[in-house]
């Protein structure tokens, strides 16, 4: 049976990889070690998340594997070899936040691990399509530079402008502020994209606007939808950071991101490049998103607003989803802001407001 290697197999985009996987028939080995727990607590863990997967499916295999460990890395590859034909790389130190505090371990877990992945694939299972969720932070502040007229719930760009359908990859990565956690991923999606090229390999990179659905364990620093949608449903406080809560963010749904995973595979490219996420279709800014939440829940979220943004944090990221859709016309979002809001609140309200 075709193998195929989902490393953060615990995490939003892993488990939504390893269950899409398995039903398209692979044999799905995981690589986890609940770091996500280190990160951001033990609410953020991905263990329950595993043991689920592990009891839905008996194809699916977990390795607990820290992608720093490149002689272990080599040796899960090894085993499988020439039987491996797609990795999905989504583990990964998430938040530009959190990196700050321990650079070493962001970097390590971001960029060593990318490279040791890389490196395993290229000895072992070098036909295998390599897909890497990248990020749009690799842009580091950029965005922030963009002509944006304020308006009564968000930012905006006028209609006139090259990027308002989106940004797409044209924008440059130099000469700005991207954070720490944004330098450990552009490392990254430099290799993987250096791997496609130099070597061969069939590699891309997603980068990504904000990933969520109803899987993401939301935490204060990583997660933004589910974290808002929780704050509402228990009471808990949350408190938005800068640009008076107009800043604005598109959202892809797990579901749809892996789907474009599959369509990649299907038809591999070398060194490809892609911004993904909601788009035009699904965006909003922070005020938007609460007005939704309180709406979606039924009661008021209590929200402060601070006047210190985080460093260079996005006031305004839309992705330009047209240079997928002109390689891989047949791929469509299936969700939009207001039902990927409503699938949070459905499938977490009960857990949540228990816990509370």
């Amino acid at each position: 049976m075709a193998v195929a290697v989902v490393t953060g197999s615990g995490g939003l985009i892993g488990s939504e990889s390893v269950t899409h996987l398995v039903e398209a028939g692979y044999d799905v080995v995981g690589i986890e070690n609940d770091m996500r727990a280190r990160f951001f607590g033990s609410e953020a863990s991905t263990g329950a998340v595993t043991e689920r997967l592990l009891s839905e499916h008996p194809e699916f295999r977990s390795l607990e594997l820290d992608v720093r460990d490149a002689d272990g890395v080599d040796a899960a590859f090894a085993r499988h070899a020439s039987d491996i034909e797609l990795v999905v790389h989504t583990a990964a130190q998430p938040s530009h936040d959190w990196a700050a505090s321990a650079p070493h371990v962001d970097f390590g877990v971001n960029a060593d691990g990318t490279l040791n992945l890389l490196e395993a694939t290229r000895r072992h299972a070098p036909e295998a399509s390599f897909i890497f969720t990248s990020t749009n932070k690799v842009y580091g502040d950029t965005p922030n530079h963009l002509p944006l007229v304020e308006l009564a719930t968000r930012l905006e760009l006028p209609e006139d402008h090259r990027y308002s359908a989106g940004i797409d990859t044209s924008m440059s990565i130099d000469a700005s502020m991207h954070s720490l956690f944004g330098v450990s991923k552009a490392a990254a999606d430099l290799m993987v994209q250096e791997y496609g090229r130099y070597f061969g390999l069939p590699t891309v990179c997603f980068r990504a606007g904000c990933l969520t659905g109803p899987n993401h364990a939301g935490a204060q620093l990583h997660g933004f939808l589910s974290y808002l949608m929780r704050c509402t449903v228990t009471g808990e406080p949350y408190t938005v950071f800068g640009y008076g809560g107009l800043q604005v963010r598109d959202n892809i749904h797990s579901a749809d991101l892996v789907r474009a995973f599959e369509a990649f595979h299907r038809a591999p490219r070398t060194a490809a490049v892609y911004n993904i996420g909601g788009g035009r279709a699904s965006n909003c800014s922070m005020v938007e998103a609460i007005a939704l939440c309180e709406e979606i829940a039924g009661r008021p979220l209590h929200w402060t607003l601070s006047e210190e943004a985080r460093l260079g944090d996005h006031r305004w990221w839309i992705s330009d989803l047209g240079e997928f859709r002109r390689d891989y016309p047949d791929w469509e979002l299936e969700y939009d802001l207001r039902g990927i809001l409503r699938e949070i609140h459905d499938e977490n309200a009960e857990r949540w407001g228990a816990a509370a």
